[in-house]
């Protein structure tokens, strides 16, 4: 499974961004999946996801701020960003978890990509 993300770069404190990304070469029916971000004890902290039920749900960081929506044909999502701070300056990773055939839970994750807020 490859997860490919899209988008990010640099924006002005209140600018906006786009995050998008896409997983490939798996069998995704049921699975959630989002965006992440680095935390200072090296985790991954939640920015947003859909849900396995279809729901977005978001982290404290960017909720108010922050829109994801998901592509109901494939295994996609994209995070819309507005209103950003310079705090909200990080690495972001799209993950994906899926249920798979044999009934267990897998994930996979993207490579990273940059959002730089400068004030």
């Amino acid at each position: 499974v490859q997860v490919e993300q899209y988008g990010g770069g640099s924006a002005r404190a209140g600018g906006s961004l786009r995050l998008s990304c896409a997983a490939f070469g798996g069998y995704f029916g049921t699975y959630s999946m989002g965006w992440y971000r680095q935390t200072p004890g090296n985790q991954r902290g939640l920015v947003a996801k859909i849900t396995i039920d279809g729901k977005p749900e978001y982290g404290d960081s960017g909720k108010g701020r922050y829109t994801i929506s998901r592509d109901n044909t494939e295994a996609s999502v994209n995070l819309q960003m507005d209103s950003l701070k310079p705090e909200d300056t990080d690495t972001y990773y799209c993950r994906i978890v899926w249920k798979t055939l044999a009934g267990d839970w897998d994930y996979a994750e993207g490579r990273g990509t940059q959002v730089t807020v400068s004030s």
